[in-house]
């Protein structure tokens, strides 16, 4: 396997429609594919529009079962035609009542490699989405794709760095973080938390935001989506914050070793001494 791995990200606007939202992500995961790219994640829900921004039952129309609904069928599809891993984030239903915040992970040859589902889940202003989601139950997989070992933490997950550690700890390379967050809210914190989680867990973050405003709040997704390397720099330049954009960038792998040998934070940890962690 190759070290450098040329992966990409979509930051989009909301178009009105699932048909048309997809559509739009399948002709940029085209676009990457045909710059070489061999990995690709969308942002937080990517099929609907941020509709947590209210409490309405509704809403709940945009959920699909993972991996059996049309949305993730559809990506093993375009994986198949693309040669790409990708990280498909969406509304999932379980059953009648079990509503998650899930991303599904699907490797170059179209198969379903499993889910991650948000653990942590906000409920402020905006961002109601203890109206619509339970907490992940699922852990902290890390998959086992083409390109390397791909991790997914989503969004308000990223305030907690535990998750991000435990990714690491599960031998992550590579940890997509798609997101809805808006200008004012955490603008300041967008490029600093997942900077230091890279330089914490010694591994590549992907981190996608939304951009633009819908049509069920005021929301201002200021986009910025960026890859950043183990220490803690960013590969490239980041994204536009009011316009729609694809991102491909070279991530070396190789940097990885490097930086664990050098720093060593994994060797000086101290799981012994931190119960104190985990006491409710």
């Amino acid at each position: 396997m190759a070290n450098v791995v040329r992966a990409a990200l979509v930051q989009a606007t909301w178009t009105g429609d699932t048909e048309s939202m997809i559509a739009k992500h399948e002709e940029h995961a085209r676009a990457a594919a045909a710059q070489g790219a061999k990995v690709i994640g969308f942002q937080e829900v990517f099929n609907a529009p941020y509709f947590c921004q209210v409490q309405d039952s509704e809403h709940y129309r945009w959920a699909e079962p993972v991996p059996d609904g049309p949305t993730v069928q559809r990506m093993q599809q375009l994986a198949r035609e693309t040669g790409m891993v990708i990280v498909v984030p969406v509304f999932e239903v379980e059953q009648s009542g079990f509503y998650y915040n899930t991303a599904a992970v699907v490797d170059a040859d179209g198969s379903y490699l499993g889910k991650y589902r948000k653990h942590h889940i906000p409920q402020v202003k905006g961002f109601w989405e203890k109206y619509y989601f339970k907490p992940g139950n699922a852990g902290w997989p890390v998959f086992e794709t083409a390109v390397g070992r791909v991790g997914v933490y989503i969004c308000y997950d990223r305030h907690f760095p535990e998750g991000w550690r435990q990714l690491g700890l599960n031998g992550a390379q590579l940890v997509y973080n798609p997101s809805a967050t808006s200008r004012g809210l955490s603008a300041y914190l967008w490029q600093l938390e997942q900077p230091a989680a890279a330089v914490a867990n010694e591994y590549f973050v992907a981190a996608i935001n939304r951009v633009g405003q819908e049509e069920y709040g005021d929301n201002d997704f200021y986009g910025t989506s960026y890859f950043v390397d183990p220490r803690g720099q960013f590969v490239g330049d980041v994204a536009s914050d009011t316009k729609e954009e694809l991102v491909v960038r070279d991530l070396d792998f190789g940097l990885i070793d490097q930086v664990r040998q050098q720093w060593a934070f994994y060797r000086d940890r101290r799981p012994d001494a931190y119960d104190g962690l985990v006491r409710p």
